[in-house]
């Protein structure tokens, strides 16, 4: 205890606890001076003899507390006499089980001096107290109990019954005295009905009021607060044991750190000059508490509350809801996140909100009916049912290209990359990122170069940004990182141009649809939905593979037999988890066959194609709302839903290749490594079968095995005959007019 034990005799007057500790009717180590003893000030006026360093730090603070618990004590001593006056038995040999009289009379130290009896004296040391904590407060000091007590909304009775609840985690003195007035050595902590009766300072029946016993009821601020845990249901109302959380201790006892059950959602972000937080500061300082903030993709809602908050004098604790899983306890984390929160004297930030809705409306409610500000993100519409008050509702800025590059510029001088020579804005401009996750991305490119021993490039940010991709997505689809360039395509002209333009569109639909709003008003968000239709092996898939690569993006391959349900709303639900963890991350969606998921919507004979056609509807309803770029391929483009095709943004037509295409592709797939027999016409084999590069491929694969065995070079036989079974794959005859003087090779075989 330090600063509460006497190193000197007492002053005249003081009132004096047995046991050595200081009450406060005597001068206090930490706080000023008696205001009443001669040559100090009175109150609410400066000490005249400054005290020792450290009044403006933890001393006073630790000093105030203490002399409250020796207030504590006193109160402990008196119910020890009214036990000892009203025991009908005082010569029992099993009074107090192994606590005996002696023992207590060790622990209190002696008899205790009072003048006017227990209540009157107490109130007059405790206003003593008061005085000079006033003092001290003027001075400077920091008196956390005070503090906690105006934070939390506590009154007098508050504060006593949270001391006498906190005493034995403070001086273990109180564990064998509570257990004395228990008459149970096995109750060390105080019980509400010993905290009621002490509290109020009358006798063992006085703590049965319904008044004082709402002071630890569901509803009481201590407990709601959570300052004070009542344990036990089981045992009656008074029996029931009372706690003060480990962390309202440390608390009280200058220790700053964070909760451990939230730390390990707590997420530091920094504000970020990204436009104007008027609305939300203002709705802050006019003393609303709740403030939702509506997030799109790519919106910067938490930086921008969090410079909000900053700006009206506010610390933040912010709350990254996605790391919760699946076994938290979303109630009790929330109730110790708004605990943290007003002990700080911080406003909460939480989201995304999304994260708790399936939990339940009172893991919402824990956090948005919380007596401190309160900001929320999320995607979703406000829904009233989620708590009885009613937010402020702002949409969050979208972060510009402005923004973005500020936002670059800031975390890579935070990340000591000196790179004045790259634009990772341009390079990352396919990206949907907010500050945090740019700082995170400028960090993981500079380790990831520091492993190279070398500076940072463009490669390193890309990868960087990549890297700050939730995972839930690859629970649902095959994730492709990109290995394939232009230079890997054989493709048309207008093709390829258009493939270049969906990158343009994809790289600047930001600015176009943003800041530009050339949408209108009509517009559905930034998202892009391109359909590559052609034949099977034209390219389509590569092609996607390589528009994600352009843009530094992986490709997420969706999984058709992860999606389609037999049973009946099930594919929408399938499909809505894709969509929502597609939100989190900056990647290319493949839907690949799509015509299966995108069929015209039919006439409705029977009850399965009603329900087919609400798949349908509730597909191109959901592809609407994506922010993202997400590419659909299909061979049979006919099938497909005239409404899906009006909401497009690109058609790319994939055409079979001829003769001149062909020929490249089958230079291509044979390449130099594999050695060619002199007979080998490429010419021929472009002109006389009409393949396409994924059949090309196959029959040049084929061949190359029909030579592993015997290590020999590829001969046009080799070629002929893998060229005739691939036909058999596909349900093609071969004919003469086709094989031309090779045909003679397939009757051997």
């Amino acid at each position: 205890m330090a600063g509460t034990r006497a190193d000197r005799p007492p002053a005249d007057g003081a009132t004096v606890v047995p046991g050595a500790t200081v009450v406060p009717g005597a001068v206090v180590p930490g706080l000023p001076d008696d205001p009443d003893a001669p040559g100090t000030a009175g109150p609410g006026e400066p000490s005249a003899a400054p005290t020792s360093s450290g009044r403006r730090g933890q001393q006073p603070s630790l000093a105030y507390l203490y002399g409250r618990l020796a207030l504590i004590e006193a109160r402990v001593r008196a119910a020890v006499e009214r036990r000892r006056a009203t025991d009908p038995d005082p010569n029992d040999r099993f009074r107090g089980l192994y606590i005996s009289d002696v023992q207590v009379d060790q622990l209190l130290g002696g008899p205790v001096r009072l003048e006017d009896g227990p209540a009157p004296e107490l109130q007059r040391a405790l206003a003593r107290l008061e005085v000079r904590a006033d003092l001290a407060e003027a001075d400077g000091a920091d008196l956390r109990l005070r503090r906690l007590a105006a934070s939390f909304g506590l009154d007098p009775l508050d504060v006593e019954i949270l001391l006498i609840a906190l005493a034995p985690d403070l001086d273990p003195r109180f564990e064998r005295l509570y257990a004395y007035l228990h008459d149970d050595v096995s109750r060390r902590r105080a019980s509400a009905g010993l905290a009621l009766e002490l509290g109020v300072g009358g006798g063992p029946g006085a703590e049965a009021s319904t008044v004082e016993r709402n002071r630890l009821g569901p509803t009481a601020r201590l407990v709601r607060s959570g300052l004070v845990l009542v344990e036990e249901p089981d045992r009656p109302f008074l029996t029931r044991s009372l706690r003060v959380p480990d962390r309202v201790t440390a608390h009280l006892l200058g220790d700053d750190r964070s909760e451990p059950a939230i730390e390990g959602l707590i997420l530091e972000v920094e504000g970020a000059g990204l436009g104007s937080t008027d609305r939300l500061a203002r709705a802050i300082r006019g003393s609303i508490r709740l403030v939702y903030v509506r997030e799109r993709t790519a919106s910067v809602g938490r930086a921008w509350a969090t410079a909000a908050l900053h700006e009206v004098q506010l610390a933040v604790l912010g709350l990254d809801l996605t790391r919760l899983t699946a076994g938290d306890d979303v109630v009790e984390l929330a109730t110790a996140a708004v605990r943290e929160a007003r002990l700080r004297g911080a406003a909460l930030l939480a989201g995304p909100i999304e994260a708790i809705v399936e939990r339940g409306p009172a893991a919402i409610r824990t956090f948005a009916e919380a007596p401190c500000p309160v900001v929320l993100l999320g995607q979703r519409s406000w829904d009233p049912a989620w708590s009885r008050d009613v937010p402020v509702v702002l949409a969050a800025p979208l972060l510009g290209l402005a923004e973005r590059r500020d936002a670059w510029r800031v975390a890579l001088q935070r990340a000591a990359v000196d790179r004045v020579d790259l634009d990772p804005a341009a390079a990352t401009a396919g990206f949907r990122l907010d500050p945090e996750q740019v700082r995170r991305a400028a960090l993981a490119a500079r380790q990831m170069a520091a492993a190279d021993g070398r500076q940072v490039e463009i490669e390193d940010l890309t990868a960087g940004a990549r890297a700050q991709n939730a995972g839930g997505l690859e629970r649902l689809a095959r994730r492709v990182a990109p290995a394939a360039g232009w230079s890997d395509l054989i493709l048309p002209a207008d093709t390829l141009g258009q493939l270049n333009e969906l990158v343009v569109r994809a790289r600047h639909r930001e600015l176009v649809l943003g800041e530009w709003a050339m949408g209108g008003a009509a517009a559905r968000g930034t998202g892009m939905t391109a359909l590559f239709a052609g034949d099977s092996g034209t390219g389509k898939t590569l092609s996607a593979e390589i528009v994600a690569a352009d843009l530094g993006l992986d490709l997420y391959v969706i999984d058709l037999a992860t999606v389609v349900d037999k049973y009946i709303g099930e594919t929408e639900k399938n499909l809505d988890r894709i969509f929502d963890e597609a939100d989190r991350v900056n990647g290319v969606l493949l839907f690949d066959e799509a015509d299966a998921l995108f069929g015209k919507r039919s006439e409705v004979k029977d009850a399965r194609d009603r329900y087919a056609n609400v798949e349908t509807a509730y597909l191109l309803q959901r592809m609407e709302r994506f922010d993202g770029l997400a590419i659909l391929t299909t061979n049979l483009r006919a099938n497909l839903d005239d409404a899906f095709l009006r909401r497009l943004d690109m058609i790319v037509d994939f055409p079979m290749p001829d003769d001149v295409d062909r020929l490249r592709l089958w230079e291509r797939h044979l390449p130099a490594v594999l050695a060619r027999a002199g007979d080998v016409d490429l010419g021929f084999l472009a002109r006389a079968f009409k393949l396409s590069g994924g059949n090309i491929r196959n029959v040049c694969l084929a061949a190359a095995f029909l030579t592993a065995a015997d290590r020999r070079p590829v001969t046009m036989s080799d070629l002929i005959l893998a060229t005739d079974r691939e036909y058999r794959k596909l349900g093609r005859l071969a004919h003469a007019a086709e094989f031309g003087d090779y045909f003679e090779l397939l009757a051997d075989h």
